[in-house]
Order: C-alpha cells, then sequence, then structure tokens
C-alpha cells in the first residue's frame, strides 16, 4: 500500500481564503512532534508543511487537518497511526486527525462541524465529527477539543486533497486490468474478508494483483488487509485525498475510482480488486453503481452478504444497474446450509474463504461473465 515514507505530492495550493474571524498562532514543531498523528495524515509531510495553528471564527472543511486534544477516551480508546500501530489514547493527548463525515450504520453517523467547537473521534484511523446517531452496542465517541486547524506558515489551511496521488497522466494505451468489485449488504457483511481471500486466490494463480477500497471512512485496517494477502499495490480513498466518501459529490468519487484504478494499472496490475464500502443503499454506493465510469471500470461483481435472503436482494438489486454478479461470498458461508440455501435461490456460485482462495478462482468468476469479453483496453 501508499507507505508514510512516500514522497508527497502537494497538489496546488489555493490562494488564502477569506478568514475574517480567524487568528494565527506558532505551531512549534517540538509540538507537532508530540501529538499523535493519525493514519488518515499520513500522507502530509507535517513537520514542512505545518507551521501555524489557526484559531477563532473557522469553519471546518472535510479533509481540514486539525489538532485536538483528547478529553475523554470512550469508544475508540486507541488511535491508528500512519505506521498502523494502534497507540493508546490518554485525556490530554493532541492527536492530528482530518475532519470529516460519517455513515455507519453499525457505529456513528456524523457530520463536519460548523465551527471548531467540542466534538468526536468518529473513526480510529484520525476522523473527527459531530455524532448525531450511533447503533445501540456503540459507546459514546470519544471526546475530543480542536485546538485549532494546521495551516502553512501563508496561513493557509492544510487539507487532505492536497496531497492526493497524482492521476496518471494521459497518452498512450495501457491494458486494462480484469476486475473485480466486491459490495454487500451492509458494514460486516464480510466485504473485506471477501476482497481479502479472492487477492489470495489470484496471487496464489501467480497474478500482479492490485487491490483498492474505494469509499469508506478513513481506516488502514482493510488495507493492511489487503496488502497481508499478497496484493502488490493497495490504495484507498485517503490516498485520493479524502478523509472520508461520505457526503462527497458524485464527480468526487468518480475521480476517486477514476485515481485509483488508473494507478493500479500504471502500476502493471494482471487483476484488480476493488471494494465499496457499506451497502447497496448507502447514497454515495448508490451513485457510484450508476456512474457510467464505475460500468465502464468493472468487469463484474462479487456480492458479500451475511444470509441467503439479503444475497438474493442484493443480486436482484444489482440487476437494474446492467452489472454482471460473478459469484456471492460473505459472512453466510460461514453457515453451509445458509449456503446451500443461498446457491438454490439465486443460481450463482457461493464461494466461501477456500474457494475464493483458491488458484482456480479467477477462472470460475470469469465463467460467469455473460457471453462477453472484458474490455481490455483503455486510454492512460
Amino acid at each position: 500500500m501508499s507507505k508514510p515514507t512516500e514522497p508527497a505530492r502537494m497538489a496546488a495550493r489555493p490562494a488564502p481564503l477569506e478568514l475574517a474571524g480567524a487568528e494565527t498562532q506558532p505551531l512549534a514543531p517540538v509540538r507537532l512532534a508530540r501529538a499523535k498523528s493519525a493514519y488518515t495524515t499520513r500522507r502530509v509531510p507535517l513537520a514542512e508543511a505545518a507551521a501555524l495553528l489557526l484559531t477563532g471564527d473557522v469553519r471546518p472543511r472535510a479533509g481540514d487537518l486539525v489538532l485536538a486534544e483528547v478529553v475523554r477516551p470512550r469508544q475508540h480508546t486507541r488511535l491508528e497511526l500512519g505506521t498502523g500501530r494502534r497507540a493508546q489514547l490518554y485525556p490530554g493527548d493532541e492527536i492530528v486527525v482530518c475532519y470529516g463525515d460519517r455513515y455507519a450504520p453499525d457505529q456513528f453517523e456524523a457530520r463536519v462541524p460548523k465551527d471548531l467547537g467540542p466534538c468526536h473521534l468518529v473513526a480510529a484511523g484520525g476522523v473527527a465529527a459531530l455524532v448525531r446517531s450511533r447503533h445501540g452496542r456503540m459507546k459514546p465517541a470519544t471526546e475530543i477539543r480542536p485546538l485549532g486547524l494546521l495551516a502553512d506558515a501563508g496561513g493557509r489551511r492544510l487539507n487532505l486533497a492536497d496531497w492526493s496521488l497524482a492521476a496518471p497522466v494521459p497518452g498512450g494505451v495501457r491494458p486494462r486490468p480484469f476486475t473485480v468489485a466486491v459490495l454487500g449488504t451492509a458494514m460486516n457483511a464480510g466485504k473485506t474478508t471477501t476482497a481479502g481471500h479472492l487477492v489470495r486466490g489470484l496471487v496464489r494463480a501467480g497474478l500482479r494483483v492490485g487491490a483498492a477500497k474505494v469509499t469508506g471512512t478513513g481506516a488502514g485496517g482493510d488495507a493492511w488487509f489487503l496488502t497481508d494477502t499478497g496484493a502488490h499495490h493497495v490504495y484507498d480513498f485517503t490516498d485520493a485525498g479524502a478523509a472520508s466518501t461520505y457526503r462527497l459529490p458524485p464527480e468526487r468519487v468518480d475521480a476517486i475510482l477514476d485515481t485509483l484504478t488508473g494507478r493500479l494499472a500504471a502500476d502493471e496490475a494482471e487483476v484488480v480488486v476493488l471494494e465499496v464500502a457499506d451497502g447497496l443503499f448507502q447514497p454515495e454506493t448508490a451513485a457510484l453503481l450508476s456512474s457510467p465510469r464505475f460500468a465502464a471500470a468493472v468487469d463484474g461483481i462479487v456480492f458479500a452478504a451475511g444470509d441467503a435472503m439479503g444475497a438474493m436482494g442484493g443480486v436482484l438489486h444489482l440487476e437494474h444497474y446492467d452489472l454482471p454478479v460473478l459469484a456471492v461470498s460473505g459472512a453466510l458461508t460461514a453457515s453451509p446450509l445458509a449456503r446451500r440455501e443461498a446457491e438454490a435461490a439465486i443460481g450463482l456460485p457461493v464461494l466461501d474463504l477456500e474457494a475464493l482462495a483458491a488458484a482456480d478462482v479467477l477462472d470460475r468468476l470469469q465463467a460467469q461473465l455473460p457471453g462477453r469479453e472484458p474490455e481490455l483496453a483503455v486510454a492512460l
């Protein structure tokens, strides 16, 4: 995956924003070095870029980097660092995280606040937001107190988008890798496990595999897992400049898809596995499924579900988008009975983890293509 030590590329910076009520204060390098910097911030060269704190009457934006104090650790008692290590949080700790919205039916619904007032750590990977609702099994979110937005010496706020991966430069024709997208009914349907074991099977077949998580909330667990299963290059939406994809406009999500798939093609991946977060009804997932760019980028879908009814509903739903579902997998395959139910109801292969990780998995998936060859060449 993209390493924290990879040289960062800063996009062209806009002129300083009009911040009539903003104040600035120096940010000592030693103070910044002591702060625990989250996974979401790993592409930003903080020591070189951050010089000031913006305080006062400032409205945060999604992707803005913020220095915050931990007030009360609750649901998230550890912060995932850029290295993947989870650092214990204590009251009084200073952390560097990104503002972002969150959509997680099994955890938190949260929005970027309108000011620098107290808010919450809503994802262990380092996302700050104001909680609107939470799942009944979740503890209240960890409470944090923003101390100021990180800014450069000219007073410009630092935003994750400024250090996005560069999209491949147009020119020339490169074969597009055969690309499988993993979608599911909801959180915890088994999408990441499905994607990782699929990567494992493709690697066992001797293929150079690239993987990417296209949507979701900033955290490194899925990307690290895909790396561990053998993918040669792994990216996620944070590499494309978004701390979270919730509430991003469809064109921005399309651009993230283009950047990540283009990078994997440039990395000479022979097969690509894409993970799309949450369920089919999540707004950004629904928009992505309707996008012509998604249809052009993906050859087929493996659908993850927790039970046979969810699998059947998902497959029927995807038929409306003319996107071929090649197989079903996910949490339901832990039960032989649920697997047989799904096979009988759907008429598609239902692949458990052993089948996904087998060297013949690509042959089994391609056998389900509806009488068409994948489009193999696109301009980059």
